[in-house]
């Protein structure tokens, strides 16, 4: 396993469609084993292959567990329920944050590093992170979706506070950078 570098909003891979996974190999297992090792060096809860510069359709997702990582090659939202507005952020747009309206509820088919074909459901974080990662795959970044403005990290703690002091309530949760 490696660390491998995330690409930053600006790198025009982030913007490229990516192609399907037709070979599930050694390569592909190495890949997958490296994403894991550098989302966890990151502190994130999802990342793309296209982050690290490999247009292959693979993300994957942390559990909220914290330590289980879901491994989702060649993901297909099949459905989405609910309605959740959160703050979201980024692994490749670092230190800014926004909020983004998810599904509360998603379910995904993909395949597993060996090709088998599954579907998992899932709520919560784990939802909004299929969401957030299968649109890297489209060449997309969750700031197209931010409704209001950017914030950083210090920002964000000052309006979650001043939203506490208002009465507004958010699902307590980490807040771990997507």
């Amino acid at each position: 396993m490696a660390l491998r570098k995330i690409l930053v909003e600006g790198d025009p891979a982030l913007n490229k469609i990516s192609r399907p996974v037709e070979r599930f190999d050694a390569r592909l297992h190495d890949l997958l084993d490296d994403m894991k090792e550098t989302l966890t060096k990151a502190n994130g809860a999802g990342l793309a292959a296209p982050q690290l510069g490999i247009l292959r359709r693979a993300v994957i997702v942390m559990e909220e567990d914290g330590k289980t990582v879901i491994e989702l090659v060649n993901p297909v939202i099949l459905q989405a329920e609910g309605e959740d507005m959160d703050y979201e952020g980024c692994l490749s747009v670092p230190n800014l944050y926004g909020e983004v309206k998810r599904p509360t509820r998603v379910t995904i088919r993909a395949q597993d590093r060996d090709g088998n074909a599954f579907e998992m459901t899932r709520e919560g974080l784990v939802a909004r992170c299929f969401c957030h990662e299968t649109e890297h795959l489209d060449g997309h970044l969750f700031t197209e979706h931010v409704q209001g403005r950017l914030y950083t990290r210090e920002e964000l703690e000052e309006e979650l506070e001043e939203e506490e002091d208002r009465g507004v309530r958010r699902r307590p949760r980490g807040r771990r950078r997507r």
